[in-house]
């Protein structure tokens, strides 16, 4: 199984093949793979050891930055999450990244934020649209018309607990207009606002 692997100078962690969405744009849906990975496709969930015993195979000293980032959603496994994360910030002191799709509070039904204190630098929230409806249209959370009003807060909680909390939306998907809605949005968080390329 494929759990650590390459993207430009960041290492990646692919922790479960989990997701509540099925985004319109997932390049799961068309893809087996990001950066210099083989497959993302995991036979099973891997423990917090074996994604810890994984390290030994690479030089973390060529990385800038570790990112919970695979072919789901990192916050479904959160309990292998956390110990992978302090591990490497005890043993290698690099910066910690989650991309998600902010939906880890319904994931869990709780506040998963408090967990985040110390322990992750950068947190990056998939927006996706400024509109509500519009994201459950892209999105298609199975947690239906909430998702939104729950990603939003989401990201509120996450700038308490994390240093870095980063919104981001794709640049094929939305109008100027949009973009300039999401903007807003992401000032009246306190988050930064990226538009990422989209990756074919």
């Amino acid at each position: 199984m494929e759990i650590l692997y390459k993207v430009h100078n960041n290492l990646y962690v692919n922790l479960t093949n989990r997701c509540p969405c099925a985004c319109t744009f997932c390049l799961r849906q068309t893809m087996d793979r990001i950066g210099e990975s083989d497959r993302l496709w995991l036979e099973r969930e891997p423990s917090a050891q074996e994604v810890i015993d994984e390290f030994a195979k690479w030089d973390m000293s060529q990385f800038e930055e570790l990112v919970f980032c695979g072919f789901g959603e990192p916050t479904m496994a959160l309990d292998t999450l956390l110990p992978v994360a302090r591990y490497v910030k005890d043993t290698f002191r690099k910066p910690i990244r989650i991309n998600t799709n902010g939906l880890g509070d319904l994931i869990h039904g709780r506040d998963i934020t408090p967990d985040f204190v110390g322990l992750i630098d950068t947190i990056s929230i998939s927006l996706n649209t400024p509109n509500a409806q519009r994201y459950h249209e892209l999105v298609r959370s199975k947690f239906g018309d909430q998702s939104f009003d729950a990603m939003i807060r989401f990201a509120r909680n996450c700038v308490k607990a994390v240093p870095h909390v980063v919104m981001t939306t794709v640049d094929t998907t939305l109008t100027k207009e949009e973009e300039a809605q999401c903007q807003e949005i992401c000032d009246s968080i306190g988050a930064s606002y990226r538009i990422r390329p989209w990756e074919d």
